[in-house]
């Protein structure tokens, strides 16, 4: 095999405000929730079904931790793009592997669906922040129905 890829494209809703940490050394790191939902009907009772999945964010990208503390909330719809990442840390003397969607320098792009101011008014706006000079896309219509809780 010549190469491989390894890229994460999720659209989703925060579950929880980011929590922003700073290192000893001025890096910074956003980390957050963010649920993305399928709904299907069961062929054989007719019910409407959904099933949610969660998924653990890590930005490492200074410039998109500092956008994410400033304007994301919890329900806020986003667009991420990142890597997959598998991180291991030992807890009460065992090895504990955590999985997460990391959004790291020239890597990473957020994306915010949500108007922006947080679904009041009337018009809508998609705010895309990436290393490349921020740009705006096309009118997104979000819909904010954040109902689920965090299980975790």
């Amino acid at each position: 095999m010549a190469g491989s890829v390894n890229k994460v494209i999720l659209i989703g809703n925060l579950g929880k405000d980011p929590e922003v940490r700073s290192f000893p050394n001025g890096g910074r790191v956003a980390n957050f929730s963010v649920a993305t939902s399928e709904s299907w009907k069961d062929k054989t009772s007719g019910e409407r079904r959904e099933r949610t999945e969660w998924h653990r964010i890590s930005i490492t990208n200074d410039a998109l931790v500092g956008i994410a503390e400033k304007y994301l909330k919890k329900g806020s719809k986003v667009y991420l793009e990142g890597q997959l990442e598998t991180r291991k840390y030992e807890k009460d003397g065992r090895d504990v592997y955590t999985t997460e969607v990391v959004l790291r320098p020239y890597n990473g792009n957020l994306t915010m669906l949500d108007t922006r101011s947080g679904g009041s008014s009337g018009g809508t706006a998609a705010n895309e922040f990436s290393e490349e000079p921020a740009a705006s896309s096309g009118g997104a219509s979000p819909k904010n129905d954040m109902d689920d809780e965090i299980p975790f």
